[in-house]
């Protein structure tokens, strides 16, 4: 058995409202082979287990350890020459995307993350090319690099099966670019070879292969409503109830993607459409929700449906500021996602907290209607928890839980001076930063300490990931670089000809936002 005990100048083990924290100064846990079984102070631990190793100096603060309910990639898009413009023309544009070691990639996010306080991410795996076999050997790769660094995943594949570039069907797409781009537009869509059938195959591959696991678990992915036709709903919808697996799903990420439920549903909206087919429910997580109706919201709060917010993605990609004070009104189970990058195009928890926090102010003077430090606090953990098939495991730091937590050091966030009576959970989100991180574990174990990653060696994993991309384009990124910048203007053209509703008709009055 493994036990220790870890300290804490203030440890805070749960959000009670959406104001305030569950505090216990001089806070401890006392864990024993990953779960927690006494919480308290250390005053009390330390006469009571006097051998019992203990981490930590007495001059941190503890939180559980967050959760980043929806990620997708290593490297960020902007890194990998995909400049940020809005969604629909940012999706063409990742087409540029390197050929990368997923391995290598995945664990340069993964290092970001743990930096900043994350055991646990929502990995969504985006589209990868090949058959069902070399998809799964990819997969395994992304895998094995969030088990070497040891933080907890829960890993999804993004199911779809039409409207890849445009909300268009591919062939239609394709039939209305010139002669000279239709061939190399067609070899680009044949990389992604799976039908639905192999998609949820490897979605049973891979809960066989990991049922057994701590810290890796699988569910669905759903892509989003104009990726999915409805025969695909429908399968995904049935191996979820099959295998009581959670879903995540992007929805209503821009105006675009609300006009386009608009037309499938003929005049309903997407939350709507989805509920047809069973498919919202505590089982359902949709991404984004930023341009939700009034009805939307209602039904999403009947059904008891999560929601992820984006806040950094929305913003980048121009979709808009999705409606977060509506969603806690109505009590909706909210988390937060660094989706692709932050605002500082990395994986920092600590700084998203504070965007979330501060993006949502409405004028006025009610603080009721405004996200607090416990709203925030919630939705970085036992929020985000609740979106994952870790569900009741995580998020909360109370016995009989996962030892997952973080330590944050008091004197980064106070000096060179902080008024005494500022509230401890007030200048920790407001002010800490990634290097106020001492310590990160996951399940017991200590995976991040004082800069230093326990089970790999984050520097020399990165510096093989730079060797790697220093060579020169392959003859295939070459190419894949000239169709992107080829198709830019006809996908640009197709949406200038996609006209939206006015927002005075009444679909678009009944906005949320």
């Amino acid at each position: 058995m493994t036990t220790s005990i870890i300290r804490s100048r203030s440890m805070f083990t749960r959000a009670v409202d959406r104001s305030t924290c569950e505090e216990i100064p001089d806070g401890a846990v006392l864990q024993e082979d990953g779960v927690i079984l006494e919480t308290g102070t250390y005053e009390d631990f330390s006469r009571r287990f006097p051998t019992t190793p203990v981490h930590g100096s007495g001059n941190e603060v503890m939180l559980p350890g967050f959760v980043n309910a929806h990620h997708h990639v290593g490297l960020t898009p902007l890194q990998l020459g995909s400049a940020d413009m809005p969604l629909e023309l940012w999706l063409a544009a990742r087409i540029v995307t390197r050929n990368v070691d997923l391995y290598l990639d995945t664990l340069y996010s993964a290092f970001e993350m743990v930096s900043s306080g994350i055991t646990t991410v929502q990995h969504i795996q985006s589209w990868l090319p090949g058959n069902l076999t070399e998809v799964e050997a990819k997969t395994d790769e992304v895998l094995r690099a969030y088990q070497d660094v040891g933080m907890r995943v829960s890993f999804c594949y993004s199911l779809r099966d039409q409207n890849r570039v445009v909300y268009q069907a591919d062939k239609d797409f394709i039939a209305g670019l010139p002669g000279e781009l239709q061939g190399p537009a067609s070899a680009w869509f044949a990389r992604t070879q799976m039908v639905v059938e192999e998609q949820l195959q490897l979605f049973k591959n891979l809960w066989s292969k990991h049922a057994a696991s701590e810290r890796t678990k699988i569910q669905l992915a759903p892509a989003n409503l104009h990726w999915c036709s409805d025969s695909a709903l429908m399968a995904v919808a049935d191996i979820s109830r099959e295998f009581g697996a959670p879903l995540h799903m992007h929805l209503l990420e821009t105006q675009f993607q609300k006009e386009y439920a608009r037309r499938r549903a003929g005049g309903g909206t997407a939350a709507d459409y989805l509920n047809r087919f069973g498919l919202l429910g505590p089982q359902m997580t949709l991404g984004h929700g930023v341009w939700l109706t009034e009805q939307d919201i209602d039904l999403i709060a009947e059904t008891g449906t999560c929601i992820c917010h984006n806040c950094s993605s929305n913003f980048r990609l121009r979709s808009g500021i999705a409606p977060l004070n509506a969603f806690e009104a109505r009590g909706i189970n909210t988390a937060i996602g660094l989706d692709e990058a932050g605002i500082n195009d990395d994986r920092d928890m600590l700084q998203e907290m504070r965007l979330v926090l501060r993006a949502h102010r409405v004028p006025g003077i009610d603080d009721s209607d405004v996200p607090g430090m416990g709203q925030v606090l919630r939705m970085a953990t036992i929020g985000g928890a609740k979106t994952t098939p870790f569900g009741e495991r995580i998020g909360i730091l109370e016995p009989g839980r996962a030892a997952d937590l973080s330590l944050i050091d008091w004197r980064q966030v106070s000096y060179p001076y902080l008024d005494p009576e500022t509230p401890v959970l007030d200048a920790v989100i407001q002010r800490a930063k990634t290097e106020a991180v001492r310590l990160v574990m996951c399940n017991g174990e200590v995976i991040f300490q004082n800069g230093v990653f326990t089970r790999i060696d984050r520097d020399a994993a990165l510096r093989e990931l730079h060797n790697q991309l220093a060579n020169a384009l392959s003859d295939d990124e070459v190419a894949r670089r000239q169709l992107s910048k080829s198709l830019l203007p006809y996908v640009r053209k197709f949406y200038e000809n996609y006209i939206l509703p006015h927002p005075t008709s009444p679909f678009y009055q009944q906005s949320a936002r």
